[in-house]
């Protein structure tokens, strides 16, 4: 299941993409294949750009088709593509690589190192628990914009935080002072034994959710708790 997510890396933004099943396999593959191409991913007006979709995706079904490595992710950097992948065994990859991308005549480095741990994609591909939110945002906002939704209209908007013991959900809540929110109900359940849902009105924009559910999250964090998520209506219902 591939993700994509923004990540700030210094002062600059970078575009990631990544397979977050690919857990399930790391136990078997400890050898990083890197595979850089000069083309700038962003760009989707940019000449070639589905030329190098094409090349991309041939590169990852021979390389998983014949078994010899899988792909994990890639991240979009000062103009060059970097794609990665984890195989069994080191040999012969530089020179199969070569060979797929001979036809489409790209600029391009490839390098394969051991990585058992796989510490690479843990620091770089991997996303950390905000970032997974922010993945959990995007999805909601699309299925919002599927639905006809004006995104720009403010309306009351859930988020559901959980914590592990009822003294920190009681100390979050006493000391709640975030501007615009206000609790609305407690919650319980099997997953979340001690979970509180805040409302607050505002648009649902990506920029707009974003700000929002960062400083929602630095004040969560600050008692150890969780942030579960949020929901809300179609602006038209909320205005009908």
């Amino acid at each position: 299941m591939r993700e994509i997510f923004l990540r700030e890396e210094d002062d600059s933004q970078v575009y990631i993409e990544v397979d977050l099943n690919a857990y399930g396999y790391s136990n078997k593959y400890g050898w990083l294949l890197s595979v850089f191409i000069k083309f700038d991913a962003l760009d989707e007006s940019a000449e070639g750009f589905e030329e190098f979709l094409e090349a991309k995706e041939s590169l990852i079904i021979r390389l998983e088709h014949e078994d010899r490595a899988k792909y994990v992710g890639s991240r979009v950097v000062d103009g060059w593509s970097e794609l990665y992948f984890y195989a069994d065994d080191s040999k012969g990859l530089d020179v199969l690589v070569k060979e797929i991308l001979k036809p489409v005549d790209y600029i391009y480095e490839s390098n394969v190192v051991r990585d058992s741990k796989w510490d690479f994609h843990y620091r770089n591909l991997a996303p950390n628990e905000l970032e997974l939110c922010h993945i959990q945002s995007e999805k909601i906002i699309f299925l919002l914009q599927e639905e006809g939704d004006t995104l720009e209209v403010p309306r009351p908007v859930e988020h559901y935080v959980s914590f592990t013991t009822p003294t920190q959900k009681n100390k979050f809540i006493n000391s709640l002072d975030l501007e615009g929110f206000s609790f609305k109900d407690e919650i319980s359940s099997e997953e979340f034994e001690h979970g509180i849902a805040l409302v607050k009105s505002h648009a649902v924009t990506s920029v707009e959710v974003k700000k929002v559910v960062n400083e929602l999250f630095e004040a969560i964090k600050k008692e150890q708790g969780y942030y579960e998520g949020w929901s809300t209506l179609l602006a038209q219902d909320e205005n009908a």
